[in-house]
């Protein structure tokens, strides 16, 4: 089993792209970054692993009236072309985990047969926190990786709250490639940035992690 995840936070269409529905602004600018993070990590054997958005209109997170923090417009709801990865980042054998709690033995035999021969283990979530899928806890705590580089969107909201994930459960080795992130609240994002670099994250570059600078 890998000892580094490449983990990738939520790069769909309806985040990714100017016509999306909750557009994140500056997405599309981080496209070719992400593309070089995922053929970096596949032509090096990591484990590639990640969440996606998986909605229903029933969802609490979805709200006609929105706040932005706790609520949002409909976006990613399931079967539509919003809530598919885009191209740079898409899985060519993805492992989908629903948020229906799994058996945690069958399940970590089940990821670490198909991380073996080189698929994509995705999350599925209706809500922004990643571990509100039960079985991402399950995984992770089989796994117990020894590093977790992350990238994706949007860094103030779904970033923060995987990165936020890891550290409270004691995961060492969290990588944040920032410039493969955005934010929906620029200043906001900075901020969290600072506050994690301060906790032991470590901040880096795109250039560095394909250059083979930070270790993976």
């Amino acid at each position: 089993m890998p000892a580094t995840l490449f983990w990738d936070v939520d790069t769909q269409v309806d985040f990714m792209q100017p016509e999306g529905l909750l557009y994140v602004p500056g997405a599309e600018t981080i496209l070719a970054r992400l593309e070089s993070l995922t053929r970096y990590g596949r032509e090096r054997g990591m484990a590639l692993m990640g969440s996606v958005d998986y909605h229903s209109s029933e969802d609490p997170e979805i709200s006609g009236n929105p706040d932005f923090r706790e609520t949002f417009p409909p976006h990613c709801l399931a079967g539509t072309p919003g809530q598919e990865r885009v191209p740079a980042t898409r899985p060519r054998d993805p492992l989908w985990i629903d948020s229906r709690p799994e058996d945690p033995g069958a399940l970590s035999r089940r990821v670490r047969a198909h991380v073996a021969r080189g698929g994509e283990v995705i999350f599925r979530k209706q809500r922004f926190d990643v571990f509100s899928n039960p079985n991402v806890d399950a995984v992770l705590g089989d796994l117990r990786p020894e590093r977790i580089v992350v990238y994706g969107v949007a860094l103030d909201i779904c970033d923060r709250y995987a990165v936020e994930g890891f550290l409270d459960r004691g995961l060492k080795g969290i990588v944040l490639v920032e410039d493969a992130t955005r934010a929906i609240r620029p200043e906001e994002g900075a901020a969290l940035v600072k506050a994690w670099a301060a906790r032991g994250v470590a901040i880096v570059t795109t250039a560095r992690v394909i250059g083979g600078e930070v270790g993976v």
